[in-house]
Order: C-alpha cells, then structure tokens, then sequence
C-alpha cells in the first residue's frame, strides 16, 4: 500500500488507532457524496493504563497489531491503493508508543500521523462540518484517552483544546471510582474557555462512547428511526438521561444496554458524567449525535476546494439519481420545471425548503424497479434509512414522504407510520404532499424521460393556472393529464386548464350568431353588425339571413336562406364589404 492523494475514482482508506479502538474504514471515492464501502472496527483498549503507568495496554498491542495485520491484507484483496493511517491520544502519551507506530508501519507500509490534541480537534470539527449542514456550536470529540473541544461557526473553526477526559483515562485515573471521576471532569472542564461560547448553540457529539449513548437513548425513548448520525436531543433530554445512566440500571436499561459493545459499556457512565458537565456549564439548546468525526475531516481537509465546497446532501441526492433513475437528465430538468411552476404561483418557500425541494427531485425516481404497490413504501424506507449526511432526520422524513406521495398518491397519508409522521409538523406534511402531486404530474406527462418537461410550460391567466404543451407534444395533454393537474390545483388552492401552445397564442374568433326573421341577434363588432343589418335589408320579403361568414379579406358572406312557401324563392349570395 502506498500514501499519497486520492484520485476521484479510485477507493481510499483511513486507520485509525484510537486509545480504545483500531478501525478501518474504506471508502468509495474521495468525493463530497463519501460513503464507506466497508468499516470494522476491533477494540483493543490500547490506552486502558496510559493515565497510571504511561505504557499502552500489552494485551491491547497483542490485539491491534493482529487487527491491523488483517486490514492490510483486506487493503489489498479490495486494491485500495490509498492508505492514511493516523493515531490519537494513547499513542502520542504513551512511553512505547513510538515503538508500537514503528511496528504498525511495519506491518500496513504506511506512515502513521500521531496526531496532536489541537489537530485532533480541528479535523473532528471538519468531520462534523462535513457531514451536518451548516452546523454552528461546539464540537466535542470524546475518545478513550481525550476528549477534544473546538468552536465551529460560519464554517470556521477556531482553536481547539484537549483534555484528559476520555473515558479509558477516567477510568484509570480515577481508578473506577465515579465520585472520583467527577471531581476530575469537575476541574478539567473549568478550564475549558470553548464552553463559554457555547450558550443557546449545539453541541455536536462526536465519539465511539456518546454515540452509544445515543443508541440507547432512541431504544429508550422508542423513537421511530435508527439513524445515529444527526439524532438531536434537547438540553434537557440530554441532561436528564446522563443523570439516569449514573444511577443503579433497572432490568429494560440493562436489557437495552447489551446491544452496546461489551468493552465499551463500562465507559457508559463516564461518557454520560463528561456530557451532564458540559452541559451544565455551556448551556447549548441541544445535543446533536455525529458519526462524522476525525477520519471523514481528514478527508475533507485533502478534498480541492471545488469538492468540498458542494452541498453534501445534494452530492448524495446526485449519487442517487445517477445510480437509480432512470434517467439523471430527466432529475435536472424536473428541477427547473418545479422551479418555474413555484415562481408561477408565487408559493412562498424559504432557501432550505428549496434545497430540499430540489433534492427530493433528484431523489424522485428511486423506486422505480420495485413492484408498482410497494415503491412507495421502499422509497420512503430508503431515504429515512438512507447513508447520506448534511440533513435533519425532520428533512430525512420530509423527502421520504415526499416521494411516497409521489409513488402512492396523495391521498395514501395513512400509510406511513403514525410515529414517522408525528415527527413532522402538518404545515411540512402539505409540503411533501403538494411536492409529491407536482411529480406526480410531471411524471405522467414525460414518462420519466428528458426533454419533455422543457416543452411544458405555466402561463397566468387571471387567478388561473395554465399548463401549455408546445405543438410537437400536445398530444401528451390528454384527459389522464388533466385530471391529475386538477389535483395539484386543489392543493395549490388555483383553478387551472390544459392548452397547447398554438391555442394559447391564437387570437380569440369573432362569431356571429344565427340571424333568425327580420331582425338579426346582437353580433359582436361593428362590421360584422353593419353586414348583417344589410344582409337583412336587401334580402327578399319572404327569405331569411341562415348565417354570416368570413369571405376574403375585409369581406363577409351573408347567406340567405327562403322561407318554405308553395313557390320556394331561389337563394341569393350576396357579396358585401364589411365597410
């Protein structure tokens, strides 16, 4: 294996040695949409004694090394040929831990960065930032060894800090004594000036330990998704359950907690005493879950600035439709159709519901291959369980639902599970119903193919709402169109029409109506009244006028028909200016 810069195609590969684990996560590509096409992970506690006697753990080496062995060799039955490697806390602290590093080299022929507790912090603030949208508070990395601290607003970071904090080095310096423990976290995190800024923000949880936590807690809690990464929980969740975690477990808490990793639920209690202080010292609103941490920061940081600088639920968006869509074009053009049908009826969207909006178009034609009664249901599945970052589990639901209504139909609300909806408010409900009606137009009319909908436009007329096909596709506005289009009207609260192009721009048809007896209906226009009037004026006594046409230009053709007598009297043409 060699180290050096990852190409777009090509796979690459991060090991990271932490005080508490070794893992190896291999990704598809180094790209904005990073999804991890294999991840293992072997706890080996190589920090366990690290705080008492300054040497990693013998057995935890015995462990890492072998692990390690392996992931060289699956590096190499999967041709990854772009490895970095880096180590954390008990590395960098430990008496042996230059001879332990000599050895990884050794074995995975790559270079191992220790890195400092100010780089550790920087790349787990990138990590966050590269998988949560916007994000703006305090990120807080908590590994074995350390916990590391650093502020991220606007996209910035600002300097980071390290602790002692981790739960392996409570554990040892405390010397399994929680009372003790908390006295340490006490007067470490007094120290910690980043939680002061942290007040009315978030604070992002990165880390093996909280994320279990957070696994707990959605067991706990029954809550409707199993997504970690993004799981945000109040202040006052939060505290509330670190304080439950230090008291004696009951019979379902321990039930709940045999689904975290044996060598990690001991360091349960010590996570859940290092959040209840961060907590009661920085204030955040709320506790948001990460499972973007140091690896995907590194990568994020070696990404060109073209890269990172994309929209990381768009790119995922973007993986989808190319992956799973019939056609990408037709998501592209979908986008700009839905972009000029909301200018068109001025609906009144904020930038992340047109983020949103423009990736549920993307996202639009996922299910296609199921069977027509189940693709609903798949997509909806898909998205909420989806392995993409940079949105709410609120949003993950918005676009399932989104979809679902574009696959089942718009009246299929009661198919999705009662806690799935409660999640969102009905305002966002009618959202994702009205997004899954405009589809499901757009849909019937392109059959899912490019360059139909540039064809389709919207024209105002009055309060109402035309949908006008150019001459080359009007045939595609059938009654089926129609019907549909009347549903999206219902729920844009507009009265609408179909029309072709050419009816739209044709000018509107003078007609005259039946002239009966002596005395002519009321015509419209002066010239086709004053032919009339003259039609009548020279037709015989016993004839009528049976209809007035065009003849020519400027001319009419005022046909008089007789009355029915013994004598029938011949017809007359009479041939007349209009002026």
């Amino acid at each position: 294996m060699t180290s050096g810069r990852a190409g777009v195609a090509s796979p690459i590969a991060v090991i990271d040695i932490g005080s508490n684990s070794v893992r190896l996560v291999v990704y598809q590509s180094l790209s904005r949409d990073l999804v991890a096409t294999f991840n293992e992970k072997t706890l080996c506690a190589l920090g366990r004694e690290v705080q008492t006697t300054g040497l990693l753990a013998p057995d935890g080496v015995t462990k890492a090394l072998a692990a390690l062995r392996r992931y060289h060799a699956l590096c190499k039955v999967m041709k990854v040929r772009q490895v970095y490697a880096l180590a954390t806390a008990a590395c960098r602290e430990a008496k042996n831990g230059p001879e332990f590093i000599a050895k990884v080299e050794s074995i995975c022929r790559v270079s191992v960065d220790i890195l400092s507790g100010a780089r550790e912090a920087h790349l787990s603030a990138l990590g966050v930032r590269s998988g949560l949208h916007q994000p703006d508070g305090i990120v807080g990395d908590l590994g074995g060894g350390s916990l590391e601290l650093i502020d991220i607003h606007n996209g910035e970071l600002r300097n980071g800090q390290t602790l002692p904090l981790g739960g392996l080095a409570l554990l040892d310096t405390s010397r399994r004594s929680p009372k003790r423990a908390a006295k340490i976290v006490s007067d470490e995190l007094a120290t910690a000036h980043q939680l002061k800024s942290g007040v009315g923000r978030n604070f992002y949880a990165v880390g093996g330990t909280w994320r279990a936590l957070a696994k707990l807690h959605i067991m706990q809690s029954g809550y409707p998704m199993r997504v970690l990464h993004g799981y945000t929980i109040s202040a006052k969740q939060a505290l509330e359950f670190a304080r439950q975690l230090r008291r004696p477990v009951t019979g379902a808490m321990i039930a709940d907690i045999e689904e975290v990793a044996g060598p990690r639920r001991p360091l349960l209690t010590y996570a859940a005493l290092v959040l209840e202080h961060i907590i009661r010292i920085a204030k955040p609103k709320a506790i948001v879950f990460s499972s973007y941490g140091v690896r995907e920061g590194l990568l994020f940081e070696m990404m060109p600035r073209s890269e990172s600088a994309q929209d990381g639920l768009m790119a995922a968006a973007r993986t989808l439709n190319e992956q799973r869509s019939r056609s990408a074009a037709h998501a592209d053009e979908l986008i700009d159709w839905t972009d000029r049908l909301v200018k068109t009826i001025a609906l009144d969207e904020t930038e992340d519901e047109r983020r949103l909006r423009h990736a549920a178009c993307l996202m639009s034609d996922i299910g296609w291959r199921a069977h027509p009664d189940y693709r609903g249901e798949l997509s909806l599945h898909m998205i909420i369980n989806g392995n993409f970052a940079s949105i709410t589990h609120q949003e993950r639901i918005f676009l399932a639902m989104a979809i679902f209504f574009r696959y089942a139909g718009i009246s299929a609300e009661s198919d999705v599970p009662d806690l799935v909806r409660a999640m969102l408010s009905r305002a966002m409900v009618e959202r994702a119903r009205l997004l899954g009606a405009m589809f499901r137009v757009a849909f019937l009319i392109s059959a899912a193919q490019p360059g139909v909908l540039p064809l389709v436009r919207f024209a105002k007329d009055g309060a109402k709402i035309k949908l006008v096909f150019d001459p080359a596709i009007s045939e595609l506005g059938a009654d089926r169109v129609q019907t549909r289009f009347k549903q999206l009207a219902r729920l844009m609260h507009r009265p609408v029409t179909v029309a072709t192009k050419d009816a739209l721009n044709a000018k509107p048809a003078k007609v005259v109506p039946k002239l009966g007896g002596s005395k002519p209906a009321k015509p419209t226009g002066s010239k086709v009244k004053a032919a009339a009037a003259l039609a009548v004026k020279l037709a015989l006594p016993k004839a009528e006028v049976k209809a007035v046409k065009p003849h020519g230009k400027g001319k009419l053709k005022v046909i008089v028909k007789p009355l029915e007598t013994k004598k029938p009297a011949k017809r007359k043409n009479l041939l007349r200016a209009a002026s």
